[in-house]
């Protein structure tokens, strides 16, 4: 079994018993970060353990906070040996002046590159291999999504010749921790809350627990995730995996972020990849790389959804659909009667404003199309027999109902509008494809000038469902995924309001 370890690294001898002992019982282990500590009492701290401990005494070249000599450093280590510690953390470079330890101490021997990932990864794991290690742990710097694979690989083959923890730092670098027991890790690491982590990318313990159920993770557990650029502020591993849990199904949804859709698939569907949601800025150049893909995601020119099964890649566009019923639902709120019979302005004309364009195309009175860039705008406008405006014409417009189908005013820049204030009115719907956050400026604006306006989320959860239900086979449960998104989101604005003040 694959353990979770906290890594503690609280400055006291008390805060670190207070820490390691509020920890749920489903933490396995904790490590006792002593370099992070201004005064540590190790026979108190030790004698006070509720559960197993790796003691680590980082140095400052190692990513740690120690600056004393390697004398001291080394015996504290030796120390915690003698106190009857289960593990001690020593790096590679250290090892020889370290020694023998007393008792039945095991040693893990460790290697951390905060640089980069480097190619001779199997040439690391030897020369760990070969000082006799109880475990052998590598943590390298990872810069894209190549890098995580290569750790990931390497897990997977040598996980079974000894017990190993290999894990990518760095926000590209989750899923090396969250994998680490479907390809057989010693353990993975995590962090007691967010701000606290003791190297770049751990996750809270919670959410390990909680979003990524990894204690139900193990190597039959299916792969599932969202690829974009970026990615930190999708709500759809949550939603996702709140879906996969409420079914019981044994698998993980996971957030990449990629640079190289291509390499990534390449390199991710034999480490068990069988779906995955496509995002800004990948949705166009994913079609490419489909060995089939839907009629309409080719009308379209974009997938947002991936399968991949038996070789075969197959992709879909499950935004269209889903665009259309949310605007029909807001336009019915509205009274304003059916979509043909409305006028609709269209800001956008990347891969979101084509799924809800061709979605629109023959169903509305009047399609009119906006963009900054006027050329692209226009090229979107004549495949549709739309009109096409520039951003700068829209507030002489009158739609009836007006739709952002562009990033902007998503997270993190949560103050951006995409339409002057002039071009919202009493009495029209606004609808905003953003989902984060819930309320956007746009849609403050709008709710200002008398609108009646629509989020994202309901466009959300009703293309996340078919992806859900194209990979699983299973009807989504769509309420739970709606639930799990309005709260994190509403959680994420009271921590934006507070932050405010």
């Amino acid at each position: 079994m694959t353990r979770l370890c906290v890594a503690l690294v609280e400055k006291g001898t008390d805060t670190m018993l207070e820490a390691m002992r509020g920890l749920p019982r489903e933490v396995d282990m904790v490590e006792l970060r002593l370099d992070a500590m201004a005064s540590c009492e190790l026979e108190r701290l030790l004698s006070g353990r509720d559960r197993p401990v790796i003691v680590s005494n980082r140095p400052e070249r190692g990513g740690g906070f120690s600056d004393r000599p390697e004398r001291e450093r080394l015996g504290a280590l030796r120390r915690a040996a003698e106190l009857g510690a289960e593990y001690v953390d020593v790096e590679l470079d250290a090892v020889d002046e370290l020694g023998a330890l007393p008792g039945a101490t095991a040693k893990i021997v460790s290697y951390h590159n905060f640089a980069e990932t480097p190619y001779n990864l199997d040439t690391i794991f030897r020369r760990i291999k070969a000082v006799e290690p109880a475990v052998v742990k590598i943590t390298a710097k990872a810069r894209d999504m190549a890098d995580v694979a290569r750790v990931l690989d390497l897990l997977r083959r040598r996980a079974g010749d000894t017990p190993l923890i290999a894990l990518s730092m760095g926000e590209e670098g989750l899923p090396t921790r969250v994998l680490a027991a479907k390809f057989g890790a010693f353990l993975t690491f995590a962090s007691r809350e967010s701000g606290l982590e003791s190297a770049p990318g751990q996750a809270p313990y919670s959410e390990m627990l909680g979003m990524y159920r990894f204690h139900q993770v193990d190597a039959a557990t299916t792969l599932y995730g969202v690829i974009g650029n970026p990615v930190a502020h999708s709500m759809s591993p949550a939603a996702h995996n709140a879906a996969l849990a409420a079914l019981d199904i044994n698998a993980v949804y996971l957030p990449f972020k990629v640079t190289d859709p291509a390499l990534f698939l390449d390199q991710f569907e034999p480490l068990g990849l069988r779906g995955a949601s496509v995002t800004i800025p990948h949705k166009e150049a994913a079609l490419g790389l489909m060995d089939e893909a839907d009629e309409l995601a080719r009308r379209v020119g974009a997938v947002n959804t991936v399968k991949l099964s038996e070789g075969r890649r197959y992709g879909c566009n499950t935004d269209v659909s889903a665009a259309v019923r949310s605007v029909e639902a807001a336009a019915a709120r509205a009274g304003l009667g059916p979509l043909g019979a409305l006028d609709v302005l269209l800001v956008g004309a990347g891969g979101a404003a084509r799924a809800i364009a061709y979605g629109l195309h023959g169903r509305v009175g009047r399609l009119s199309i906006a963009n900054r860039t006027v050329e692209r705008g226009q090229r979107l406008a004549k495949e549709l027999d739309a009109d096409p405006y520039g951003l700068d014409e829209v507030a002489d417009l009158a739609p009836d109902v007006l739709i952002n189908a562009t990033s902007v005013g998503m997270w993190p820049g949560v103050n951006e509008c995409p339409v002057p204030d002039g071009a919202l009115r009493a009495g029209m719907v606004v609808f905003d494809s953003v989902y984060n956050p819930i309320r956007t400026e746009l849609l403050k604006r709008a709710e200002a000038a008398g609108a009646t306006v629509a989020s994202g989320v309901d466009w959300f959860v009703n293309q996340a469902a078919a992806q859900f239900e194209l990979w699983t086979g299973q009807g989504a449960p769509r309420e739970v995924m709606r639930r799990e998104l309005e709260h994190r989101l509403g959680k994420k604005d009271e921590d934006a309001v507070a932050g405010e003040g």
